[in-house]
């Protein structure tokens, strides 16, 4: 079974389901033969690379701090209960991504991309880590133990944008308008950042659904018909006259 989740590196929801993804699978009886595959959503590709904070950045959109407290302050709250804390989503930094996913798609490559994807959602949100130059991205690198060359060679030569751009297409063509979005199979797909409880139910149906359960079939004609088995042959009872 495939789970495909996008996401972007700045959304806090995504950071959450990211981390459900992880709960809901160790309760799965079949976890281990899910496979999750992480791919690219740019929410501000349009960022300046300085970047801007929180606050300015709800400001630009006409959301006061007020209105800023009611939007992340359950956010930090589910976070905590989630074993997330530390969780900064108010107080931080946002900017473009594009160099951030081209990263993790080149850490997907070497087999490491759900594990450099958790790490980077909590660098960001646990400590405020900045991912919008180049140069960020690759002290990020080497701080998850990829390998920095041939990282700063992906960035330079932009090996991977083609992908992460292909990536946001698809999401749109499926219908997604914002992160996260998961599709399960190719055949469901979850808008937005539900509990573990819902991605568990989800996860499950999904696989019910494509490993259905033998049901024995009706019989047509006699019930009692002449048949064989391993002890051997019966004559078929006839009803009493």
């Amino acid at each position: 079974m495939q789970i495909d989740f996008w996401s972007d590196i700045v959304c806090p929801y995504c950071a959450l389901t990211d981390n459900r993804l992880r709960l809901a699978l160790e309760r799965f009886e079949h976890a281990d033969e899910v496979r999750i595959v992480h791919r690219s959503f740019q929410l501000h590709p349009d960022l300046p690379r300085a970047g801007i904070t929180q606050r300015r950045l709800l400001e630009t959109h006409g959301i006061s701090a007020s209105g800023g407290e009611q939007i992340f302050a359950p956010i930090e709250r589910a976070a905590r209960a989630e074993g997330l804390a530390p969780f900064h989503p108010r107080e931080r930094t946002l900017g473009p991504t594009d160099y951030a996913h081209e990263l993790l798609a080149l850490a997907t490559d070497q087999g490491r991309g759900r594990e450099v994807w958790t790490a980077m959602f909590r660098a960001h949100f646990g400590q405020g880590l900045e991912l919008w130059t180049m140069e960020q991205v690759l002290d990020f690198a080497d701080e998850a133990g990829l390998d920095g060359e041939e990282a700063a060679e992906a960035l330079r030569e932009r090996r991977y944008q083609a992908r992460v751009a292909a990536d946001q297409r698809e999401a749109e063509r499926l219908g997604a308008r914002g992160t996260p979005f998961i599709t399960l199979d190719g055949a469901y797909a979850v808008h937005g950042a539900v509990g573990t409880e819902e991605l568990l139910a989800a996860i499950t149906r999904a696989w019910e659904a494509a490993h259905p359960e033998p049901r024995p079939l009706t019989v047509l004609g006699a019930t009692e018909a002449a048949a064989c088995g391993p002890d051997g042959c019966e004559v078929p009872r006839r009803p009493a006259p």
